[in-house]
């Protein structure tokens, strides 16, 4: 981790002095010429890949942004690092890597960045892993640095309505419960992914690039504009100027991203309902920038932010639409003329978060998609943290579009979430029922899969609000219902719901932020004492380096968490 506090051109170590001569001659075949060695060096990270719709358009974006910090005087040079689609990863085995692609990914930018001493960074970025991992690379590096998002999908239509991915999760549902044709489910199938960009929704695409934009680390109106938009490609040669400025200017990562510009991100993914994996990567960004934030911090800030937008996954708009009546930046001056932003934090455009308010026009007046604080869609956030005898360390809930706080049912538990899908299939889980499933953790999964397919299986029967699912895995941005994940300590590691067996009552209370499951103190010890723990299910390559590394979901699931 660098420490860069100084204006002495890092790049400057590889291209003066006649013993430098080779490093310039690797230079001079990637296209330097000597003006350019009298210039900074600054990387632009692409993570351009044609496995996703959220990052095949990145490359032509990476040239935007070099082209724009050509035309500022520096010399720039793109590199690449890996994506994995996780929605083409959701529901099998594959799943298991998309929570480690954001450790490879902060890795790779850390290892190039460092490796080729370059004095900045733009980042870019689309899919779920790409934001958290480019702001924890730049949280632990330290250059100037600006990370731009590479935008959302516009929404799909079918029969005069709007689809996205979701939709064709739930249509599997529908389909297995007999309520659309195989030729319905194909015509779902072909309409949600109308062309590149993230997924449409409060997703965790588009809830990280709303934190990251909240925390100033992005450019202004850099969360809500399309990935199609001409002003996307102006956001990322503006990103080249900006780091440019950072650079003369002498302002780094580290003082941006502050305890309180992490606040900022948590009270706007509150307000607009976010994904619950904004816990796990809000954690990780802070631990690689040195910033001390916990779930209290999260709680903190909910009990004062009510939930004002009615977006999907359990409302109805998109972040296109959103995008068409103000954007994050009119949501975030609203919340800042409520009092609940620092609006003295500092940001990318070397201004203020309130310098740069002032510049952004209100909402639109004759909108519906972000509700007044008279009439919230909650009064409070929607993202909760529970904890009792079943999560020690906490879970996280998603309340929003529920209507009931508590619920208490018997546990059905599986170890796996393919033996979940079998159960759900096979009309197994019924209404009152608390769905758990288990060993899904981070050393677990391992890699702490998402349960997409579940949820929307379950959402697909009829069955959504009716069945509680609890597990130590967690959630894709898309699910909703009755739904509490990241059960720390997970059960791999002999958390408490392992010793959950089918049968014993759990009660979830969202009000009290209880998550309790029905047990005697003599029965809890002889079950912890009969309990073996399994052998880890990777045991070599990526995901057993993995599943010995990674820390628990409480503390983001890290892989560099060292005590």
């Amino acid at each position: 981790m660098s420490d860069h506090k100084d204006l002495r051109i890092r790049s400057k170590v590889i291209s003066e002095g006649v013993n430098r001569a080779p490093n310039r001659a690797m230079l001079r075949a990637v296209g330097f010429q000597d003006e350019d060695f009298k210039k900074p060096m600054i990387g632009v990270a692409s993570t351009w890949s044609e496995v996703t719709p959220c990052n095949m358009h990145i490359n032509e974006l990476a040239v935007h942004a070099k082209q724009g910090l050509q035309r500022h005087g520096a010399a720039p040079l793109i590199f690449n690092t890996i994506t994995v689609s996780d929605g083409i990863s959701m529901g099998h085995e594959g799943m298991t890597f998309s929570l480690p692609s954001r450790e490879a990914i902060a890795d790779s930018i850390e290892i190039v960045t460092g490796a080729e001493r370059f004095d900045g960074l733009v980042a870019i970025g689309g899919c779920d892993k790409n934001t958290p991992a480019c702001l924890m690379a730049i949280g632990r590096l330290n250059v100037p640095s600006v990370y731009v998002y590479g935008g959302t999908i516009q929404p799909g239509h079918l029969d005069g309505k709007p689809v996205d991915i979701v939709s064709a999760f739930e249509a599997v549902g529908q389909y297995h419960d007999g309520r659309i044709t195989e030729e319905e489910l194909h015509k779902v199938e072909c309409s949600v992914c109308p062309g590149p960009g993230a997924c449409g929704g409060m997703y965790t695409a588009n809830t990280m690039a709303t934190a990251a934009e909240a925390m100033g680390m992005s450019l202004p109106g850099s969360a809500s504009t399309p990935a199609i938009s001409p002003d996307k490609a102006k956001e990322c040669e503006n990103a080249g100027q900006s780091v440019m400025e950072l650079l003369k200017k002498g302002i780094y990562p580290r003082d941006i991203m502050t305890k309180q510009a992490f606040e900022n991100a948590i009270t706007v993914v509150m307000a607009l309902g976010g994904s619950t994996n904004a816990f796990l990567h809000l954690l990780a960004i802070a631990h690689s920038a040195g910033v001390d934030l916990t779930y209290d911090d999260f709680e903190r800030i909910r009990v004062k932010v009510p939930h004002l937008a009615d977006l999907k996954p359990s409302g109805k708009h998109v972040m296109q639409d959103l995008n068409d009546i103000g954007g994050v930046q009119g949501v975030m001056k609203l919340l800042l003329a409520k009092g609940l932003l620092h609006g003295d934090c500092l940001t990318v455009t070397g201004k203020t978060l309130a310098e740069n308010l002032a510049e952004v026009p209100d909402l639109a007046e004759d909108q519906e998609i972000i509700r007044s604080f008279d009439d919230p869609l909650k009064p409070n956030g929607p993202l909760v943290v529970l904890r009792g005898n079943l999560a020690p360390e906490g879970a996280i809930a998603k309340m929003s579009g529920m209507r009931k706080h508590r619920f208490t049912g018997p546990a059905k538990v599986y170890d796996s979430e393919a033996e979940a899908t079998e159960a759900i299939v096979n009309n197994e889980i019924v209404k009152g029922d608390v769905l758990v499933i288990r060993y899904c953790g981070p050393k677990g999964g391992p890699g702490m899969p998402e349960m997409l397919s579940v949820t929307a299986l379950i959402v697909g029967k009829g069955l959504g609000g009716e069945v509680a699912l609890i597990t130590d895995g967690r959630f894709s941005g898309g699910s909703h219902g009755f739904v509490i994940g990241h059960v720390a300590p997970e059960a791999q590691v002999g958390g408490p719901i392992a010793f959950l067996q089918t049968g014993d009552l759990v009660t979830i209370d969202s009000k009290t932020q209880e998550i309790q499951f029905d047990i005697s103190e003599s029965e809890w010890e002889r079950r912890a004492q009969a309990w073996v723990q399994p052998p880890l299910k990777a045991s070599s390559g990526a995901l057993g380096k993995y599943a010995r590394q990674v820390s628990s979901a409480s503390r983001g699931a890290v892989t560099d968490w060292f005590e």
